[in-house]
């Protein structure tokens, strides 16, 4: 199976009420998703998440720790995937679709039903109002150097 990265960033709006989501369309039917998309060779993980954002909704954000990570396996397409999801802040930019043939709208929709649509387990209901954030950290390019004995990363 290939592996897929895919990165989504949870924005809320200034009184911490709404989730801005977005209404990807779809082969059968549209569906909402937080923006997002996957990463493309020789991003990082949060290079990804701000590209994606930008040309989904328009908006520049900032993206800082990790709100959730899971995976899922697509049989029908081979691939393994792993959803990295940030927290981000919008920093910049006006809500515009510049793919309206994969967006249909972009909508701050309220935190209960967003959460929904964000296909968690049943036991992590709620956690969208909890908040809980991991730290993301780019270590930068590690290289291998291997002697008879042992290895060193630098």
């Amino acid at each position: 199976m290939k592996r897929v990265d895919v990165v989504y960033v949870l924005l809320f709006d200034e009184n911490n009420e709404n989730v801005l989501m977005v209404k990807n369309k779809g082969i059968k039917e549209s569906y909402y998703t937080l923006p997002g998309g996957a990463v493309e060779q020789g991003q990082t993980l949060k290079e990804a998440a701000i590209r994606e954002v930008k040309e989904e909704t328009g908006l520049d954000v900032k993206v800082d720790g990790i709100f959730t990570v899971s995976e899922a396996f697509f049989k029908q397409k081979g691939h393994h995937a792993i959803f990295f999801t940030f927290f981000g802040e919008i920093v910049g930019g006006e809500i515009n679709i510049l793919y309206p043939e994969e967006i249909e709208e972009v909508i701050w929709m309220e935190k209960d039903l967003a959460e929904d649509s964000l296909h968690n387990p049943e036991e992590l209901k709620g956690v969208i109002n909890n908040n809980p954030s991991t730290p993301y950290i780019f270590r930068g390019k590690l290289t291998v150097k291997t002697s008879q004995n042992d290895r060193t990363y630098i």
